[in-house]
């Protein structure tokens, strides 16, 4: 592995570990909002969709860390 590949990596893995906790953030925020009254379910819907982009961009990035396998 060259030089570039492992800083690549560590830029993917950094990546990775601020998407997780933007996800884990979301949650949190959307537990609170769901708790008040009067709950404002468009901004919970569009939290949820941002939540789902987010966890969609982890598995990309996961499968980016993931060597080929040659078959």
């Amino acid at each position: 592995m060259t030089v570039g590949m492992e800083l690549d990596l560590e830029l993917i893995r950094q990546k990775l570990e601020v998407v997780k906790s933007e996800h884990r953030d979301l949650d949190d925020v959307i537990e609170r909002l769901g708790e008040q009254a009067p709950v404002d379910q468009l901004r919970i819907q569009r939290l949820k969709k941002r939540k789902l982009a987010l966890k969609d961009q982890m598995a990309k990035l996961e499968s980016m860390l993931l060597p080929d396998i040659i078959a």
